[in-house]
């Protein structure tokens, strides 16, 4: 018969690693040239430190936004509402040398507010943001 085989073959019982090779050096380069692409692009947001504070701006040039347990949010000590609040961090931001804004939260607050916040001083202009948290009332 022409598709029988002999009885002299023997079966094969080596494993042909060269495709296993060649498949895991092109996962290897495609993670490559991918990896600098999957990098997410987030806040850069100051560390607070309990130390003196030291640097070219006062207190008095940054931007201070606080935000309550109820979620009212007041900028350079003025209430302000959604619809005013980026008019109202504009013009703060215009009045600060250093551009720097510092968001003050109490421990309960909704993390998504603050992000929002944060968020929206990025987008008004802010060059440098920082976070704080309290314990009590603001």
């Amino acid at each position: 018969m022409a598709g029988a085989a002999s009885k002299n073959e023997e079966p094969i019982t080596a494993i042909n690693v060269t495709p296993l090779v060649d498949v895991c050096l092109v996962l290897v380069i495609i993670f490559m040239a991918v990896a600098p692409m999957a990098v997410t692009l987030g806040i850069k947001v100051l560390e607070t430190r309990p130390s003196v504070a030291e640097g070219k701006a006062s207190v008095d040039e940054n931007v201070a936004i606080k935000i309550a347990l109820d979620e009212t949010i007041t900028i350079n000590g003025a209430k302000t509402d959604p619809l005013t609040f980026r008019r109202q961090l504009d013009e703060a931001l215009g009045r600060s040398k250093d551009k720097m804004v510092v968001v003050t939260a109490e421990a309960g607050n909704r993390v998504g507010l603050v992000v929002q916040v944060l968020d929206e001083s990025k987008q008004a202009g802010a060059l440098k943001l920082a976070v704080m948290k309290t314990d009590g009332g603001i």
